[in-house]
């Protein structure tokens, strides 16, 4: 403790052993630089050593705290006589190199740096191998920043004193302030071999290895120091963080607890130890050592960073922004910091406020690639595409191998069209995804993203199968319900089936599934929903609220979200509940080996292409309600044909669109009619089209509007043109409802064959796919210019609205049940999930 140290510092210098008294001197002062008789110890083993200048700076320290302290005034003015002495000794004896030394020494404590290396230079004339001038004259150069002269120096003063413990010591810390790991290394070896029991050359030696990487080498240099001396508090704290380094975490936390126990108050052993107690997920214990090493230190960003993560994780926004506020206070110029802020702002939903986060850390760092990362990420939410591709590509730039945003570049100019050297960039990402898929690390391409990319279906089914794996977390399995059959004449053995979403708001998916949860049949079937995202005031979320029973243990639970923003799919990795469901929002597999079906339909995932799908399939369709408009409300033409996509453009690819042109030109009095979805889009198409051979007034882009006007507008136009990249979901639902005939093409995942499902699902579907491009195009042409076919289509797909599966939501809620018990019935008899269609009565 304090006080030993002070006694052996006491003792080393009654014994004449001024290092060793300065050693642990100097470790009471970084405990406590205001404990007056060790700054008059201090001031004592200066003088002993001729360093006068620390010896009046430290007895200057005790007078700032005690004025009324004689013994300082006098220690002061020993060290201030020997000026005079000095001049007496050199009036005697102008050859005395001892006495310019002891001047120069007097004159540099006064500041009087010029005057001091003049003496230090009349020294090495008289006698060139005075290593002591040589080694003021390197400090001096130091001080003043010439690192070339002071290294020179050092040099110069080892060459005559090779066992120069200080000269050694300083010129270590010369190199290793430049970053000369290796030379700084060789310096603190031969400072330890002049003075083979000085604790702080092994401390010093450790922290060079740690620098460098050598941790094995860097234990055994702090463990060298720790025997030294017992009480080096800052060697315990290193040598935790280098065993930390190592993975041997339990030794580093001995380490820890050693460093506090020698000093309860040391911010930076409370930080790692914190550290250590966050990687362990002992969340509440590392938060209780940061904020002890907040009550003993401001001078720290390190808690405040931490303490912010911590927040974050638990989804804490506000204290966490404090945090990070507080952590920039004391750093304002740390790019991570900023980056970090910005981030949990973003995830608050303050995205504005994260961008200026992420500018400013890219402007304080220009080459922090995660700073332009997160700002291209930050530009794509917020839809401003050109910036955020901008941002992308500065920072693949910065650096080129960085996976996630060359997947991410690669989606945003897909949502803007823009399709330069497109099959060689779809090329490159699929390679980085099975090379991430064969080291088994977390993919960089988002499953929603990868939806709607052409690549293999087999990596994508990997993507989210690597996703699953990464999401669990390591906590006790949950207690399940037992397995006992649904009495349908008994109200208290209902089925609980528990939907879980973060888009129980106005969203496609409540547009969809708005009706459904009131739908259930009350008798056998309890309801839930878990609302993952906060209240939107909507009437969507309203109606759902109000369909809603209570909270209790769940034997069915269905994941709405899939993939998409705002998923919780850790969540299912806890499994929480006997039976697990994706359906609606994400229409793909979720790859999840723990998500036990998937309901759709035969159309959209015919058991042919089963080995894609981790889940077992459950057949099942769609719904939703709407009103009429007129064409000169949108500045649409009244004479001619209009052909509608309003799918977002991510969804198009070069030979959809190529499609699409053949189309306009062999229909020349028509018209395509777009969405600005998103707007950066717009003129790319309009120049892609023209370079077709389209006439510039074909092509007419509109904005997106509300649900209801969405829907009613979409009656406006006369065929629909489906992409089948990735098809139109609640889009196809909108525009069939309004009794706009479509065309479609499905392929082979499930996300290309939606639209099929849907037009079937009307009764009157089959002119409607296709099974290739040439036939798509052939289609479009025919009805197009034959007006009294597809007048009959649009009649026919009008009039079967109100009666067909498509629209028929109670009897589809009544399929639905249906499948839920049979999923429970197979859980109840000990069968594992199976793939099986529900057979209406």
């Amino acid at each position: 403790n304090e006080g030993t140290r002070l006694e052996i510092a006491q003792q080393s210098y009654n014994s004449g052993d001024y290092r060793a008294a300065l050693e642990q001197s100097n470790a009471v002062y970084m405990e406590n630089p205001r404990r007056l008789e060790n700054l008059m110890l201090l001031g004592a083993v200066y003088y002993q050593l001729r360093e006068f200048d620390m010896c009046i700076v430290k007895n200057e320290e005790a007078v700032a705290i005690q004025p009324n302290f004689p013994e300082c005034f006098n220690n002061m003015a020993n060290a201030w006589r020997a000026t005079k002495c000095c001049h007496q000794a050199l009036a005697l004896n102008p050859l005395l190199v001892d006495a310019y030394c002891s001047l120069g020494d007097v004159l540099k404590a006064q500041g009087s740096y010029r005057d001091a290396y003049s003496c230090f230079r009349e020294a090495v004339s008289i006698s060139p191998s005075c290593a002591t001038a040589w080694y003021n004259i390197a400090g001096l150069f130091m001080k003043w920043g010439d690192f070339n002269k002071s290294v020179l120096y050092y040099k110069e003063a080892i060459k005559f004193k090779p066992a120069f413990y200080d000269a050694h010591m300083n010129l270590g810390n010369l190199y290793k302030a430049v970053g000369m790991c290796q030379d700084a290394i060789l310096c603190y070896q031969n400072a330890a071999q002049a003075c083979p029991q000085n604790a702080i050359a092994y401390g010093n030696l450790g922290d060079a290895y740690y620098e460098q990487g050598q941790l094995d080498l860097a234990i055994l240099s702090y463990r060298h120091a720790t025997t030294c001396n017992p009480s080096y508090v800052e060697a315990y704290n290193n040598l935790g963080n280098a065993l930390k380094g190592s993975g041997r975490c339990d030794e580093a936390i001995g380490c820890y607890q050693t460093c506090l126990a020698l000093q309860p108050n040391h911010p930076q052993a409370l930080t790692n130890l914190g550290n250590v107690y966050m990687e362990r997920s002992m969340l509440d214990i590392a938060a209780s050592h940061f904020m002890a090493a907040l009550t003993v230190t401001t001078g720290l960003s390190a808690p405040y960073n931490n303490l912010a993560a911590i927040y974050k994780q638990q989804g804490n926004y506000a204290n966490a922004i404090a945090c990070y506020n507080e952590a920039l206070c004391v750093d304002p110029l740390a790019a991570d910091g900023l980056v970090n802020r910005g981030n949990t702002l973003k995830e608050a939903g303050r995205v504005s406020e994260a961008i200026q986060d992420y500018l400013r850390a890219a402007a304080i760092r220009p080459t922090m690639a995660e700073a332009h990362a997160n700002l291209a990420f930050a530009y794509k939410e917020t839809g401003l595409m050109e910036l955020a591709i901008i941002s992308y590509k500065q920072a693949l730039q910065l650096r080129p191998d960085f996976p996630e945003v060359a997947c991410n570049l690669l989606h945003a100019l897909q949502c803007v069209c823009d399709w330069d050297d497109r099959e060689e960039k779809f090329i490159k990402v699929e390679g980085i995804i099975r090379q991430q898929i064969k080291m088994s690390l977390l993919p960089s391409v988002q499953p929603f993203h990868a939806m709607a990319f052409p690549i293999d279906p087999t990596p994508a089914l990997e993507i989210r199968s690597l996703l699953m794996v990464a999401s669990r977390f390591g906590l006790p399995a949950f207690s399940h319900s037992s397995r006992a059959p649904i009495k349908t004449d008994d109200i208290t053995s209902r089925l609980r089936i528990g939907y879980v979403s973060s888009n129980f708001g106005n969203h496609p998916l409540s547009h969809l599934m708005g009706s459904v949860f009131g739908m259930h049949n009350k008798d056998i079937v309890e309801v839930f929903c878990y609302a993952l995202s906060r209240d939107d005031g909507m009437e969507w979320r309203q109606r759902i609220k109000g369909e809603v029973e209570h909270f209790m243990d769940i034997q069915i639970l269905i994941n709405l979200n899939g993939y998409t923003k705002g998923a919780r799919n850790e969540i299912f990795a806890m499994q929480p509940a006997p039976i697990k469901v994706s359906y609606m929002e994400f229409p793909a597999t979720t790859g999840a080996s723990y998500i036990d079906y998937l309901i759709t339909d035969k159309f959209v995932s015919p058991l042919k292409y089963s080995h894609i799908y981790s889940e077992k399939l459950k057949n099942q369709d769609v719904l939703d309600p709407v009103c009429p408009h007129n064409r000169a409300d949108y500045g649409l033409p009244e004479d001619k044909f209009i052909f509608a996509c309003f799918n977002q453009l991510y969804k198009m690819d070069p030979d959809i669109f190529i499609t699409w042109c053949n189309i306009l030109k062999r229909v020349p009095n028509s018209v395509l009619w777009l969405l600005r979805f998103p707007a950066a889009g717009e003129m790319r198409l309009r120049a892609y089209a023209i370079s077709k051979g389209v006439r510039a007034d074909q092509i007419i882009f509109t904005d997106v509007a509300a649900k209801n006007e969405h829907i009613r507008r979409s009656s406006l136009a006369d065929l629909f043109l489906d992409t089948p990249l990735c098809n139109g979901h609640t889009t196809g639902t909108d525009v069939l409802w309004a009794g706009l005939p479509m065309i479609t093409l499905p392929l082979e995942k499930m996300a290309t064959r939606v639209a099929g499902s849907l037009c079937l699902a009307t009764g009157v579907g089959e002119e409607m796919i296709v099974y290739s491009l040439k036939e798509y195009e052939e289609r479009a042409v025919f009805l197009a210019t034959n007006p009294s076919k597809l007048q009959s289509l649009t009649n026919r797909l009008k009039a079967v609205r109100m009666t067909c599966p498509l629209f028929d939501t109670a009897r589809w809620v009544k399929n639905l049940d249906r499948a839920y018990l049979k999923m429970w019935d197979l859980y109840c008899s000990g069968r594992h999930p199976q793939h099986f269609k529900v057979v209406e009565e």
